[in-house]
């Protein structure tokens, strides 16, 4: 058999379709460990910013100063920095202004930090629903490289006398590396999106925890 199966000879003898349906699973898997490791360092700036925050907030500083010190810098500020921030300038605000009854002013803090929650979200399930869909469609996209590569294999027996190994076994073998393509595609988007999916979820659980736990120290204050 004197055909060459090396695999970069299978790829640019590919047929055109094939050769399409390579590159877009190339460009798929380029992307989505882009994003791997874009998200990879935004969850892990995230996890260390809560818990500085976290440790200055339990530590017993004035809330005022605090909230001082980050408004100083409230573009760069983020995650629970961000909620405190929310929070704690609407529920000043509202107790600058007479008539204006206690609750209404905690339901009026508690709103905005839920508003800068959802905006937190945001900004961490970004790119996540990319990982999803290059996990769920590339397996299917290089199975039909992997059919069109077989068909045309079987298209060229039917111009030959003799059916050989050596006649279907190159066509066969690029339908094949679309369907390994899309595999090794889809397997890290896949892993990755349930992974950062998880410290996603985490995460809001953490910022809805400290909501609730500042909502009830900012009770206690209004009503002393």
């Amino acid at each position: 058999m004197t055909a060459d199966l090396s695999l970069l000879e299978l790829i640019l003898n590919a047929s055109v379709l094939v050769q399409l349906v390579m590159l877009l699973l190339l460009v798929a898997s380029l992307m989505s460990w882009t994003m791997i490791f874009r998200k990879h360092s935004t969850l892990k700036y995230a996890r260390a910013a809560a818990e500085d925050f976290e440790e200055q907030f339990w530590s017993g500083q004035d809330l005022v100063s605090m909230f001082n010190r980050i408004n100083a810098h409230a573009y760069d500020a983020t995650g629970m920095e961000r909620i405190f921030h929310s929070g704690f300038k609407e529920f000043a605000r509202l107790r600058a202004q007479a008539g204006i009854e206690a609750s209404a002013i905690l339901d009026g803090s508690e709103r905005a930090m839920r508003i800068a929650l959802s905006r937190e979200i945001d900004l961490l399930e970004l790119h996540l629903s990319f990982l999803a869909t290059v996990g769920s469609t590339s397996p299917y996209v290089g199975l039909f490289g992997t059919v069109w590569g077989i068909m045309n294999s079987f298209r060229a027996l039917g111009n030959v006398s003799q059916a050989t190994l050596a006649l279907v076994a190159p066509g066969i073998a690029e339908a094949l590396i679309a369907t390994a393509m899309g595999l090794f595609a889809a397997i890290p988007a896949v892993i990755a999106y349930n992974r950062y999916a998880n410290d996603v979820e985490r995460l809001h659980n953490r910022y809805d925890t400290f909501i609730e736990e500042f909502a009830a120290i900012l009770r206690r204050q209004i009503h002393a």
